[in-house]
């Protein structure tokens, strides 16, 4: 259902003239786009949030961690994590 609030604006928008009308639409156009790729922002963050989970949940990614941290602990022993 349409609001009284956005029937007034239509109403308003009617007074306005042919070169008005065009800036607003393109105003307007603009913010919806701007808009959108806010909104796909948070689904690929979503999406990513998701994949990672899954990922730090995998055992054979789990498993290769641990062999990677295994590789660098005498590398981390250099003392260099102080710094």
């Amino acid at each position: 259902m349409i609001s009284p609030h956005l029937l007034e604006i239509e109403r308003s928008i009617r007074t306005l003239s042919l070169e008005e009308q065009e800036w607003l639409l393109e105003r307007i156009k603009r913010q919806v786009q701007e808009k959108k790729l806010v909104a796909y922002k948070f689904i690929d963050k979503k999406y990513m949030g998701e994949q990672l989970a899954a990922m730090a949940s995998d055992l054979d990614i789990q498993r290769e961690i641990t062999s990677i941290n295994d590789e660098f602990t005498v590398t981390e022993m250099d003392g260099l994590e102080k710094l």
